[in-house]
């Protein structure tokens, strides 16, 4: 009917893990709340975005990263009106502006998030961010646990592979990063793209169907069930509209 919600009593029940060899999360929403990602990560990187810039602009991976701004400013198309001007005699200025231009649209750039890691990277190091990162409760006890039986456990998120080992190295449960075997980015593909992940299978050694791809996005979740994988669809608030027929969980003990 239409505006009916889904109840999480009439979901499709939380799959199992017997046949399960890797366990592929999502970060916002489904191990992090998305309030710190867009509360303290993201205005953290975006008032020293500037310094950090002109701090690092001799550094070859900062550049690499401005490059890669470069390109992604080139392919907007067909172009807004208020995209900031690319200027090739002050890139520094340039790649700053088209930054918080992506920043305010919540624009899932490779180049943006690689830089963002970087910052975050230095916010580690400096211990501003130490110990910080938020995880829901039961993340850390279902990593272990999954951990113990063998499972191989992998990140999939928008952010940089950088800005997750970072995060799962100093959350406030401790360093999770034992539990980790690897992290993909969108260098691997779009979230919302199937390919992306039977790359992700292939680079875990395993057959799609014997991953469960855990998110609070359904439409990542489709890409996933697309390629094979095995989902779950992550509700940690209010229900979503529809689970698109993923089964639903609302903590990792369900699992």
């Amino acid at each position: 009917m239409p505006g009916s919600r889904l109840h999480p009593a009439r979901s499709i029940g939380a799959p199992q893990l017997t046949n399960t060899r890797a366990i592929l999360l999502d970060i916002e929403g489904t191990t992090t709340p998305i309030e710190f990602v867009h509360q303290v990560l993201f205005p953290y990187a975006r008032a020293r975005a500037r310094e950090f810039l002109q701090r690092h602009a001799s550094d070859e991976a900062v550049r690499a990263d401005i490059e890669l701004l470069r390109r992604e400013h080139a392919l907007e198309h067909p172009r807004p009106a208020n995209l900031p001007p690319w200027d090739p005699a002050d890139e520094l200025k340039s790649a700053e502006a088209f930054v918080y231009w992506l920043m305010d649209r919540d624009r899932k750039s490779t180049g943006l998030k690689s830089l963002q890691g970087k910052i975050w990277e230095a916010g580690y190091r400096a211990g501003a961010l130490k110990g910080k990162g938020e995880v829901y409760a039961d993340v850390r006890p279902a990593l272990a646990r999954w951990h113990e039986a063998g499972k191989r456990i992998a990140i999939f998120s928008s952010g940089s592979v950088q800005a997750q080992r970072n995060l799962f190295a100093n959350t406030i449960a401790g360093d999770l990063s034992a539990f980790l075997s690897g992290y993909f980015d969108t260098t691997t593909g779009p979230k919302r793209d199937a390919l992306s992940y039977e790359h992700i299978a292939t680079e875990l050694r395993c057959r799609p169907e014997d991953v469960l791809f855990i998110s609070d996005v359904a439409a990542e979740l489709d890409a996933a069930r697309s390629a094979g994988m095995r989902t779950a669809l992550c509700v940690r608030g209010a229900p979503p509209e529809t689970a698109n027929g993923h089964p639903v969980i609302h903590t990792f003990a369900e699992l």
